[in-house]
């Protein structure tokens, strides 16, 4: 078996456990409603794997639990073999808990201080993980940013300065500067053109083969889904509907959420009337 494949994880063990990350049961309520219900899935060592779905499905919530955002109110996260479901207690076992999975969101400003230029940003990183002293710091930093495709001139600007291009770069190099295990990209160039958009994508695909580190992608676009993973996970109402390899996830669907998903992409011949049908017939096939 290819040792990029991900294997779906049910109840039973799927031989990850120790060698990647393994979510299973994942649940997550707020005010009584259940937005992640039940989510369960493996990712292996340098693995690709996209959750899709459409907006308020659990894609985003699921994250944030996986990163340690939000607490889960139920099931596990492993990485590796440690388990990430419990909070951490120790400075030291927090920060080890945040090098092994980094997010890149979709707004770069949230992980930016506008204040800085943002080469500090990314030394800021490696000023928190690692002992370096100040010219293996500044040394480090420049490869992260050459890495990405930036240099001296973008590492003194201010996030203000730099295009939106430049400062989604700035985001991965950040994120990459704590050498995670698994970097988490959720949505993280929906707001780009489509040009930059391409650019990105290039890039992300060349990290993941230079670095080895495992990519997890939340997105509503299936084309950004189709180009980067090797696995693909389908969520509806917080729950995983289809897994399994993208080519045939996506090429050929079993499920008729699925199915509506890949019918709802606007294309030649696209018939809007015949999709809201769909939606109306799925319903009713889900109503008790």
């Amino acid at each position: 078996m290819d040792s990029t494949r991900l294997e779906p994880a049910g109840p039973e063990s799927t031989g990850l456990e120790s060698t990647g990350l393994v979510v299973k049961g994942l649940r997550k309520s707020y005010g009584g409603r259940t937005v992640v219900d039940g989510v369960s899935f493996a990712l292996p060592r340098g693995g690709s794997l996209g959750i899709v779905g459409e907006s308020g499905c659990g894609k985003t919530t699921t994250a944030r639990m996986l990163v340690g955002l939000e607490r889960p109110d139920g099931g596990t996260v492993h990485l590796d073999g440690a388990d990430r479901s419990a909070r951490p207690r120790a400075r030291a076992e927090r920060l080890a808990r945040a090098r092994g999975i980094q997010l890149v969101f979709q707004d770069p400003y949230l992980s930016l201080d506008p204040r800085i230029p943002v080469g500090a940003c990314v030394e800021e990183v490696l000023r928190l993980h690692f002992a370096l002293d100040p010219a293996a710091r500044r040394h480090r930093v420049a490869d992260l940013l050459d890495q990405v495709g930036l240099g001296e001139r973008e590492a003194a600007a201010l996030p203000r300065a730099l295009s939106g291009g430049q400062r989604q770069r700035v985001a991965i190099a950040r994120a990459l500067a704590a050498e995670p295990k698994v970097l988490i990209l959720d949505e993280a160039v929906a707001a780009l053109d489509v040009s930059i958009q391409a650019q990105i994508l290039d890039l992300l695909g060349a990290i993941r083969r230079e670095s080895g580190v495992a990519f997890l992608f939340v997105s509503h676009d299936l084309a950004v889904v189709r180009h980067l993973t090797d696995e693909v996970a389908v969520l509806r109402g917080g729950r995983v509907v289809e897994t399994g390899p993208t080519v045939r996830v996506l090429g050929e669907p079993q499920h008729p959420y699925t199915r509506l998903l890949l019918d709802s992409v606007p294309r030649r011949g696209w018939d809007p009337g015949r999709i809201a049908e769909g939606r109306r017939a799925l319903a009713r096939a889900e109503s008790p």
